[in-house]
């Protein structure tokens, strides 16, 4: 069996944390194919069971993730003959099938997986004031193809789902962006296609990778989730440093429910308590994330429900203005209404900022690009 399409799909309306759990697949550390993602020790045990010395380990290392390889025959390091026999191992590098870039310098890209399934990564670049030196560089991630929870606003949602991203197939969202901005990665956030929390272990693998194997600060990663039952909890007892993310997105619960389909089976105050255990196991303080939809959720008495519901609690707010799409009809909020809300915030001691678009010319809503495309592969000429 292909150990890198192992893992089964997830049912999308099942969101228990038991049937999550039997979407991980840990892959085992002898076999460690494919390499990306793969520990210095684990690439070490891979390439002695290949008949070469321990210490070409750590040479392997190096170039997958300081030179960024995409076969093993570019590793002119390694004797001729062995390399002719390691042509067909698949190191885990996806292809670009397409590079999007947008006028304020960021990228979306759509990368094609081995099994021909296709997914969306951004990387968005930040200037130091006044120049044109790089201060840091963010990589908006996927952790699954499509996503099985069907957000009502959300355009990856409406494409549907097909299956978990292995992390060989997380971590190489990474070296992809940093090959082609020719930078270091900086920061890392989980809010590209898929809900994380339904692939837990891949996502850790993949965050241990990250942080230990390309060396990015685990508290320069965000883990967003929509909330699912019991995993954020699970998440915590991990004590990864990365900053949790909760797409609240409503602040009342027949508000969400429109929203978000599977908020019928986790309400505000449950998701709520599991975030305060979050708090209280690790340390770390929740970023709550809330879409701002014209109309819907953006009017002064839902900023007082979201002061009360948030009271006392160790969080930050985070408003995102919608970024419309074709296929339903929210709209974006005018920034006078914007700032009134966040005002409101304020005024009740919650801490809040806003969230500007980046890459709106490159369509840049999660999953906008993705959809837009494979409509086009679709459609005869």
């Amino acid at each position: 069996m292909n150990p890198e399409f192992s893992a089964p799909t997830v049912d999308a309306t099942d969101l228990d944390a038991t049937d999550a759990d039997a979407t991980d697949a840990t892959p085992d550390a002898t076999i460690v194919v494919p390499l990306v993602g793969a520990s210095v020790t684990e690439l070490t045990d891979w390439i002695q069971t290949q008949g070469q010395p321990a210490y070409r380990g750590k040479q392997l290392h190096q170039w997958i993730y300081e030179r960024g390889i995409q076969s093993l025959a570019e590793v002119t390091v390694f004797p001729k003959a062995w390399r002719e026999t390691v042509t067909n191992v698949n190191i885990g590098r996806s292809r670009i099938a397409l590079r999007s870039p947008s006028r304020d310098g960021t990228v979306k890209f759509l990368l094609e997986m081995v099994d021909g399934q296709i997914i969306e990564a951004v990387g968005i670049p930040a200037y130091k004031t006044g120049s044109n030196k790089l201060d840091r560089l963010t990589v908006c991630v996927s952790s699954q193809v499509g996503c099985p929870m069907a957000c009502d606003f959300c355009a990856t949602g409406k494409g549907g789902f097909k299956r978990n991203l292995e992390r060989h197939e997380i971590v190489d969202q990474i070296l992809t962006v940093q090959a082609d901005f020719q930078e270091r990665v900086s920061n890392v956030v989980f809010m590209g296609m898929g809900e994380p929390l339904l692939n837990v272990e891949n996502v850790a693998e993949a965050v241990r990778s990250m942080n230990q194997d390309i060396g990015i600060g685990q508290r320069s990663m965000t883990i967003s989730t929509v909330g699912i039952p019991g995993q954020i909890r699970r998440l915590a007892d991990r004590h990864l440093q990365s900053t949790l993310a909760v797409s609240l997105h409503a602040s009342n619960q027949e508000v969400r429910e429109q929203l978000i389909p599977s908020a019928t089976k986790y309400p505000l105050e449950a998701l709520l308590d599991e975030c305060r255990d979050y708090v209280n196991i690790t340390g770390r303080r929740v970023t709550f994330e809330y879409i701002v939809l014209a109309g819907m959720n953006d009017h002064t008495q839902h900023a007082h429900e979201l002061a009360h519901l948030l009271k006392g609690f160790q969080s930050h707010v985070n408003l995102i203005p919608y970024n419309p799409i074709s296929e339903v009809d929210y709209q974006r909020p005018n920034d006078r209404q914007l700032q009134v809300f966040m005002s409101t915030l304020k005024a009740k001691n919650v801490a809040v900022s806003v969230r500007r678009s980046r890459g709106l010319d490159a369509n840049a809503a999660c999953g906008q690009l993705r959809a837009n495309q494979l409509e086009q592969l679709a459609t005869p000429a």
